[in-house]
């Protein structure tokens, strides 16, 4: 076991003393009793054993692999958060509007923040000790920095607040590269995006681990044996 999860159950236990001590010194004492009772048989085992999910991010610019290694992941059986940026702009495709992105950049990014912060608040509810997102929220604000335009400090302010526990960064692969109704940028803009990408996280605090190239088993082992490695 690592010192990290160690301190974060010294932590659970201190919360929970702290709290019975208040207890004790309270006039309810036969709530009190049970509250205690209740405390060390079933809310500390609880909280001793449910580990905070680490929340795992799979960056880069377009058709660099991401999706591929999300649904391998998720073969695996990990829980996996896929990209939302595609559903937004079917969805927009449908009311007759070709690229959301293109044409109204602030309210596809509006939505697509809307939809990747309640991605990040749903591993709240998670017991795996790991949650893998395609993509995550600094993506908005590194999108439109590379649009060059302008956009609220609410999305700034959702980047320091929902902070991810670890990013890999796949790098553009030319080899692999198809454009399609979706992904409309041609390799060499896949390429500005990924450094708009790299500032933007890096900006935020963000130590990126680059993936290697190489097949689609390789780059999945690499990804959950540094984790493992650095758990």
């Amino acid at each position: 076991m690592s010192f990290s999860i160690l301190i974060g159950l010294q932590n659970r236990i201190d919360e929970l003393i702290y709290l019975c001590d208040f207890l004790l010194q309270s006039n309810h004492q036969a709530k009190t009793k049970n509250f205690i009772f209740l405390s060390f048989c079933v809310i500390l085992p609880h909280k001793l054993f449910r580990l905070n999910t680490k929340r795992v991010l799979i960056i880069g610019g377009p058709g660099t692999g991401k999706s591929t290694l999300i649904t391998a992941l998720e073969e695996k059986g990990h829980v996996c958060f896929h990209e939302i940026s595609r559903e937004v702009t079917a969805a927009a495709q449908k009311k007759g509007i070709e690229q959301l992105f293109l044409t109204q950049p602030l309210l596809f990014s509006e939505l697509l923040l809307k939809g990747r912060i309640q991605q990040f608040k749903d591993a709240e509810a998670l017991k795996n000790s790991f949650a893998f997102y395609d993509r995550g929220i600094p993506d908005v604000a590194a999108y439109m920095d590379y649009t060059g335009d302008e956009y609220p400090d609410m999305f700034r302010d959702a980047c320091k607040e929902h902070l991810y526990d670890v990013a890999f960064m796949l790098a553009p692969w030319k080899e692999i590269y198809e454009q399609d109704n979706e992904r409309y940028e041609s390799f060499e803009q896949a390429e500005t995006i990924q450094k708009y990408l790299t500032t933007a996280y890096e900006s935020y605090g963000y130590q990126l681990i680059d993936v290697p190239f190489g097949t689609v088993s390789e780059r999945v082992s690499f990804i959950l044996n540094t984790l493992n490695t650095h758990e």
